[in-house]
């Protein structure tokens, strides 16, 4: 197998640019643009983020998907007692990264994260296809398992359970609420001089920085 050759693998990013006047104040308001922008350009999954945790120094992260996004923040759907489930309970200190490769552009953001309402978690587990709340009962997310076919079977199991039945949603599932106290948007640009605004959350009011590349 030929040798990936990772040190001259590289892209100039020309694309865009990204000015302090041409953001709104809100950064709410800048970040669902780019969600919008990541849609229309057909980027795949544009509401896939990677969300990292921490718990006693220990970081870990993975992706996940946006679910919803208001002015309180950024939802996703989980195992609460899923590895990501005890580090949020344990520590709220979060940080989420979406990355969107055909518009050169990332969007960081940090901030706290909280069980949402059950009533907002039972309300999205009804939308999802019966084939998915399944799986949420038969899957206890991050514990270890002997093999694929004892979670085949878990399935099985379930759709014999609730067989012409509505399927409620577990009480070990369900929502969290990220409140982001940073946002920072990162755009490609050309020579590595990349463009990078910051908002920070001070009091009720969001400043906004440049940072150097």
């Amino acid at each position: 197998m030929d040798e990936i050759d990772l040190a001259h693998m590289r892209k100039s990013y020309q694309r865009a640019e990204l000015h302090e006047g041409a953001v709104p104040a809100d950064p709410f308001e800048q970040a669902r643009l780019w969600l919008q922008d990541a849609k229309d350009a057909d980027v795949p999954e544009p509401n896939a983020m990677c969300v990292a945790t921490a718990q006693q120094g220990h970081p870990s992260a993975r992706m996940v998907l946006l679910r919803g996004f208001d002015a309180r923040g950024l939802i996703f759907y989980t195992g609460y007692e899923s590895r990501k489930g005890r580090e949020i309970t344990a520590n709220g200190a979060v940080a989420a990264l979406f990355y969107w490769p055909q518009l050169e552009r990332q969007l960081r953001v940090e901030g706290r994260a909280e069980p949402l309402a059950e009533d907002e978690s039972d309300s999205y587990f009804a939308s999802r296809p019966r084939g998915h709340q399944l799986g949420a009962w038969a899957s206890e997310q991050s514990e270890p398992v002997e093999g694929r076919e004892l979670l085949d079977q878990r399935m099985h199991d379930y759709e014999v359970r609730f067989e012409g039945e509505e399927i409620a949603r577990p009480h070990s599932w369900g929502g969290f609420l990220i409140r982001p106290h940073r946002f920072e948007f990162w755009q490609g640009r050309p020579n590595r001089m990349h463009d990078r605004l910051e908002f920070n959350l001070e009091g009720a009011r969001w400043t906004l920085r440049r940072l150097q590349p």
